[in-house]
């Protein structure tokens, strides 16, 4: 999809192009994936190589750091969409949001803390 938009669009200005990425890859980045979450590092690359490859396509950015270019574009990593998103379904299936019983996939553990004691 990233290609098309390249291979299409005449008019690249900056706004233009970064609303249709927005609307025409993020969905395909980011469709399910809380469900798939992809636990190798080598499909982690990948994905967040296409977000790298489009950040290099604005114009006055190929000289900018990824991060550098995110920040300027107000766009977040990848991995943390994932962290995001990971996290708005646990708070779904906390609070009865989700079809998904919270108690079958985390336990709830007591944590003490205890302040001021130190073992010497």
């Amino acid at each position: 999809m990233l290609g098309v938009i390249i291979r299409t669009i005449v008019y690249k200005t900056t706004d233009i192009l970064l609303q249709l990425y927005k609307s025409l890859v993020c969905p395909y980045l980011e469709y399910c994936i809380s469900a798939w979450s992809s636990h190798y590092n080598k499909d982690k690359q990948l994905l967040e190589r296409i977000q790298h490859r489009f950040t290099r396509m604005l114009p006055g950015m190929k000289e900018l750091s990824y991060t550098q270019c995110l920040q300027k574009l107000g766009l977040w990593s990848l991995k943390a969409r994932r962290y995001r998103s990971d996290l708005i379904e646990v708070y779904k299936m906390l609070y009865g949001k989700s079809a998904v019983n919270f108690s079958r996939f985390l336990s709830w553990r007591k944590v003490v803390v205890l302040v001021g004691t130190h073992s010497n």
